[in-house]
């Protein structure tokens, strides 16, 4: 929700449940039962005096332990990319970009992260510049879902060992769960999650491994899932899965 769409008194506050409301928590009655019964948080402190007024901006609001994202001019957009997109902005060499994706977008975007070209699947735009530093940033940890096609059939002792750790030349892997999804003698394919952004890291884990990737899909990060958007389709992050990844974050 914009902060333009939110009308607050002259000292820039907001009655809570008003707020709660607002954002599509529920009807301000059972906005204001939450409050009575303990439920809602702002600022770590538990708010049940019905009154109470907050700023919409900076309060960090939680409703039954979730966080419910501040209100922001920002934008936050899940997209998923299509194999043979670059993942910049901008392209000296003329390549097709995210850009590309939202040309219909006014705001100066930046991409959280990358995949490389001949990757699909999710990626997330926004035009909060620290947001996108912060998730970025392997310290973080946010989980990345990636489902790999690779020569081969891979058995479970494969599996076995990236859980148990995988040394590459720039370091060690760590791999949160692994699954297999489908195995046979020419190709198999694997689910994997991992929490860093390494350049090529699920190719180069694999290959090391003995199995190159055919082809390969982000499907998640953190709560975001792909399913049921299109190559090439852009949508907006739930309220949900913005205040979980602001969490993630710390911000």
């Amino acid at each position: 929700m914009s902060s333009g769409s939110v009308e607050t008194d002259d000292d820039g506050l907001i009655r809570l449940q008003k707020l709660l409301a607002m954002s599509n928590v529920a009807s301000r009655r059972k906005c204001e039962e939450l409050m009575l019964e303990g439920q809602v948080e702002v600022d770590g402190e538990i708010i049940t005096r019905l009154g109470t007024k907050v700023d919409p901006r900076t309060a960090v609001i939680r409703v039954s332990g979730k966080r419910l994202p501040p209100v922001s001019e920002k934008v936050y957009l899940a997209v998923n990319k299509p194999r043979g997109v670059v993942s910049t902005m901008s392209d000296p060499e003329g390549r097709r970009t995210l850009q590309d994706l939202v040309e219909d977008r006014p705001e100066r975007l930046f991409h959280v992260g990358r995949l490389d070209t001949d990757t699909a699947g999710l990626i997330i735009l926004t035009n909060d510049g620290d947001f996108a530093q912060r998730l970025a940033h392997p310290s973080y940890e946010v989980d990345k879902t990636y489902v790999a096609e690779v020569e081969g059939e891979v058995y479970r002792r494969t599996l076995k060992q990236l859980l148990e750790g995988v040394t590459l030349d720039d370091g060690p892997v760590t791999v949160s769960r692994v699954r297999m999804i489908e195995a046979g003698k020419e190709k198999s394919i694997v689910e994997l999650v991992i929490h860093e952004g390494r350049n090529r890291i699920v190719r180069r884990l694999m290959e090391h491994l003995g199995f190159p990737v055919r082809r390969l899909t982000r499907t998640q990060i953190g709560p975001v899932v792909l399913k049921g958007l299109l190559s090439g389709e852009v949508r907006e992050l739930t309220l949900d899965e913005l205040g979980e990844l602001l969490d993630s974050a710390k911000l």
